[in-house]
């Protein structure tokens, strides 16, 4: 694709809906803000109910905003109809026309805007050759495996040339090991095409392997935007650092400032850490620890007593309890590490500047 790349821009857009059972009206997605680069990829991603869907069905026309305004490029978009925006969308339910072979499928939007037969099959040709479809063209979609219907849909909505490529939960209907291999291939001919993607998953793993950007979404309102590293390793709440991944909460509160840092309690226990120093003394604060930078050991930050011991192959399962707090421990690589069994009372040890800090509401 050769034509300029696009974003997307969302200024203050709000849909409302009514409960059908109280009759109250609420909040689907309210006041969000978005600004999309070009070409990017980007993952809105919460659990069910959180706005993602309504959102991108708002960006694609299907739905309407009752307030704010939805840009594609320069242009304003909340008054044309989907088939009149530079859109497409690849659906969950792959929506292929059954009675039509892969070809015909393909190259449905394209006869629909009456480009010249010559240059449809050339078209169609170059994006089955794209997406590994070439030689297939004949084929009726229910003699397609789910991979490969799923090609023929990716294939359909690229055909057409669009600005931005929307996606909504398209892998959720492939087995697990499946749709590994298929969003490796999507984020492949997303890069080379170069065209700037919105989607939306409940799948934080679909999200962080895919996505430039991740739109964390909860209760209708962006609750975090970055990159799968900011957002991993950063989280704005504990929300954002549970869905985003497992982690480990312990609850402290700072009780002095050195310098820039802050001594954080826990559980009795004084830790240093970097940058807390703006913390207030006496905030309750919460430390944020995901399983694989934390181990168990003789010597450590903190003590704990083993719950749970269990190998795993490639690492070790520990559960281990801080006080009345459970911690969870991915221990990697335990082939000639000590290991320590359901009883024992050691340490939870962890570097703090692999932990992150989070300040009580």
């Amino acid at each position: 694709m050769s034509k300029e790349k696009k974003g997307v821009r969302l200024e203050h857009i709000s849909k409302i809906y009514q409960d059908p059972k109280s009759g109250k009206d609420f909040y689907a997605v309210k006041d969000t803000t978005l600004d999309i680069r070009p070409g990017s990829f980007v993952t809105l991603l919460g659990p069910s109910g959180c706005g993602k869907t309504t959102t991108l069905r708002m960006i694609a026309g299907f739905e309407s905003p009752d307030e704010g305004e939805i840009y594609l490029g320069d242009e304003p978009i909340n008054e044309l109809t989907p088939n009149r925006r530079d859109t497409a969308m690849v659906f969950q339910s792959y929506a292929l026309l059954p009675h039509y072979n892969v070809f015909d499928n393909v190259a449905y939007g394209l006869k629909l805007r009456k480009a010249p037969k010559e240059e449809i099959r050339e078209r169609v040709l170059k994006i089955l050759d794209l997406v590994e479809m070439t030689g297939m063209e004949s084929r009726m979609t229910n003699q397609l495996s789910g991979g490969q219907q799923q090609r023929v849909a990716l294939a359909r909505a690229l055909v057409i040339e669009p600005s931005v490529l929307l996606f909504d939960e398209p892998l959720s209907n492939l087995d697990a090991k499946l749709r590994v291999n298929m969003r490796t291939e999507i984020r492949r001919i997303q890069q080379e095409v170069g065209i700037t993607a919105i989607y939306v998953t409940h799948d934080q793993s679909e999200a962080m392997s895919l996505s430039d950007q991740i739109i964390v979404m909860n209760r209708g309102v962006v609750a975090q935007m970055g990159t799968p590293q900011e957002i991993y390793y950063h989280p704005v709440d504990e929300f954002v650092a549970d869905f985003i991944g497992e982690a480990n909460f312990l609850k402290g509160k700072i009780t002095a400032h050195e310098g820039e840092d802050g001594i954080l309690d826990i559980q009795g226990h004084k830790l240093t850490m970097a940058g807390a120093g703006s913390f207030p003394v006496g905030r309750e604060c919460t430390l944020v620890l995901r399983p694989e930078a934390a181990s168990v050991a003789d010597r450590g930050v903190l003590p704990c007593q083993v719950v749970l011991s269990c190998f795993m192959g490639s690492y070790q399962n520990y559960h281990v309890t801080v006080g009345d707090t459970l911690v969870k421990i991915t221990e990697f690589n335990p082939k000639h590490k000590k290991i320590y069994d359901v009883g024992e009372k050691v340490f939870l040890d962890f570097r703090m500047e692999d932990s992150h800090l989070l300040q009580s509401r």
